[in-house]
């Protein structure tokens, strides 16, 4: 088993004044050679949005960029036609595929947005765009992993789409409870990262927005020292 741990506070870190965001990996002005990726995981960022701000419209390709909203509302529109707001308890899939714009904005006058995007490495480049978001019952989690990403070519249930062999879990525990993990295949790992609480991975401690990856490894226990929300990233590692 191969491990590496992220600490919350050794994440990139930038102030925009509208925009607050914790970078995991390398992203736009935080570069870090040690911290470009996690296999197919290239991006986890932690956004802040302020009050009625938000990100203009702006252009991807060829990525799977999923939108994970912890507190508020965040509204979207693309090139594709869809426009709606995403809404904690919801998560958002785009395969940009080809090329596609999109925008975010934060609608309310008074209240913060908080919310994770991810960004994984497709399989298949140049793919048609497609976007899809769903709500996913918190009961769903309790104390079980609820999977909100999935392959396309191997859905599972209402898991969304994307195009890579990557699979994305919600799991809410109480205190003390263990939970296994088993990788889908072998070359596959696992990025835990923790939204709140903490637990134990292989005899290391993790906090609120600490990340632990997790590789050759087959089968991975975590123990809940107190209840948590945890949001597990099952990657190919090449």
């Amino acid at each position: 088993m191969k491990t590496i741990i992220h600490r919350a506070d050794t994440r990139g870190y930038a102030d925009h004044g509208w925009l607050k965001s914790n970078h995991s990996f390398s992203f736009a002005s935080y570069q870090n050679a040690e911290r470009m990726n996690f296999g197919m995981l290239r991006v986890l960022n932690d956004d802040i949005v302020q009050p009625k701000m938000g990100f203009g419209t702006h252009p991807h390709q060829n990525m799977e960029i999923i939108s994970i909203p912890l507190k508020g509302a965040l509204s979207h529109k693309d090139s594709m036609g869809n426009k709606r707001a995403i809404e904690v308890g919801e998560v958002q899939v785009m395969s940009a595929g080809t090329g596609l714009t999109h925008s975010e904005f934060n609608d309310s006058k008074t209240d913060e947005v908080n919310f994770l995007q991810l960004w994984v490495i497709p399989e298949e480049m140049s793919v048609k765009p497609n976007y899809e978001q769903r709500d996913f019952p918190v009961e769903g989690r309790k104390n079980q992993l609820q999977t909100v990403v999935a392959p396309k070519d191997k859905l599972e249930a209402d898991a969304l789409p994307i195009s890579q062999q990557a699979y994305i879990y919600r799991i809410n525990l109480d205190a003390n409870k263990l939970i296994e993990l088993s990788v889908k295949s072998n070359n596959n790992g696992f990025y835990v990262f923790v939204v709140d609480g903490k637990i134990e991975v292989d005899g290391n401690s993790l906090f609120k927005r600490d990340a632990i990856g997790i590789s050759d490894a087959n089968q991975v226990s975590i123990k809940s020292n107190e209840n948590s929300e945890l949001i597990i990233i099952e990657v190919p590692m090449d």
